[in-house]
């Protein structure tokens, strides 16, 4: 059969489109769409806890930093610090 046809769904069966599986697709696109919006919420809900803090006096952009260093693993941290103390001595600064 050279041309793909249509499957009408029959009994529940998935319809397949063009060779498709429409509700196996359609389900992966809504449940992306769903964690997009999660993950919207979620940037809104940190960016409301770093104005949480600058209200109570902390520096947001320091805390950035520090929440990017607890990410580090251990060596890898003293290496780059140690880079960067080397590289600050010789441009003095």
């Amino acid at each position: 059969m050279d041309v793909l046809e249509d499957e009408v769904p029959v009994g529940g069966v998935a319809q397949d489109i063009g060779g498709v599986a429409a509700d196996q697709l359609r389900s992966i696109v809504e449940r992306i769409e769903r964690l997009e919006e999660e993950k919207a919420n979620i940037a809104n809900d940190i960016k409301e806890v770093y104005s949480e803090a600058k209200g109570n006096g902390f520096d947001a952009k320091i805390i950035r930093k520090v929440v990017a260093l607890r990410k580090k693993d251990k060596h890898d941290l003293a290496e780059e610090e140690e880079l960067l103390a080397l590289y600050r001595a010789a441009v003095g600064v």
